[in-house]
């Protein structure tokens, strides 16, 4: 029994005989080995148009700038599955992946919804940006959520990637209107939670790929690329230096019993 909507048997992304790989229309072996990057082809393969210039390039860039984070949760499950199961290089790499989401590395997506919700609000009740910004932020702390793109543990009073990547989109030309909105919310966080909240990587990531008309799912796609990227680099030093027992030791050390 058939479950769900029914679509058709197509695919436009792959096919191969004998003697070819055909992606996305392209020969892969004549045409695009050794003529793209990897964000040229993730970007080909993800919508079948070859990326512009600053497409290209700001995909490069937040693949690296997302790369590593440190011996956070996912690298931490990542490494101690590792410990576990040395055999099964793809288990941890996935258990690693399974932790990626809104708290880690997930907020760019819905940063993108929330300047997409902020443009709409201009064009349907004709308020100003710093108007539409400052209702948007209000309903978020109403409903007790903070604002996506906002907040980090470590990095104050501005995350030093963000400041980065806004800085290239204004050299390049390519900050727009969702940059210019991205820019009004400093003002309002303070405003409405009543202090200063850094503004993290993952705000000017989603305001500068909707500048760029990079698709939403690239938005979702770059940190899980960026992610697997990291965790091979921690896999790897886990096989050499391995610390995944130690972490899970002394993760459970502090933690007291208080069953029944």
């Amino acid at each position: 029994m058939l479950i769900g909507k029914k679509g058709e048997a197509k695919s436009a992304i792959e096919t191969s005989d004998a003697a070819s790989i055909t992606v996305r229309g392209k020969d892969l072996c004549n045409e695009v080995m050794g003529h793209v990057s990897i964000a040229e082809f993730f970007y080909f393969h993800l919508t079948g148009k070859e990326p512009t210039e600053d497409q290209a390039f700001f995909l490069d860039l937040l693949v690296v700038a997302l790369a590593e984070h440190g011996l956070v949760p996912s690298v931490q499950a990542a490494r101690m599955t590792l410990a576990a199961a040395p055999e099964a290089l793809q288990a941890a790499v996935a258990a690693g992946i399974l932790g990626v989401g809104s708290v880690i590395l997930g907020s760019a997506e819905q940063g993108a919804e929330m300047l997409d919700a902020t443009r709409q609000r201009i064009s349907e009740k004709g308020l100003s940006a710093a108007d539409a910004a400052l209702e948007i932020g209000q309903e978020y702390k109403a409903a007790g959520k903070f604002l996506p793109g906002f907040g980090h543990p470590i990095h104050h009073p501005i995350d030093p990637r963000a400041e980065r990547v806004l800085a290239l989109a204004d050299e390049r030309g390519v900050s727009g209107e969702y940059v210019a909105l991205l820019r009004e919310f400093p003002a309002v966080v303070e405003q409405v939670w009543g202090k200063p909240l850094p503004m993290n990587l993952t705000g000017p990531m989603a305001a500068v790929l909707l500048d760029l008309d990079v698709p939403k799912g690239a938005v979702r796609g770059i940190p899980i690329l960026a992610r697997t990227l990291g965790l091979i680099g921690h896999l790897n030093e886990e096989q050499q230096r391995p610390i995944g027992f130690l972490m899970s030791h002394y993760g459970a050390e502090p933690i007291e019993y208080d069953g029944g």
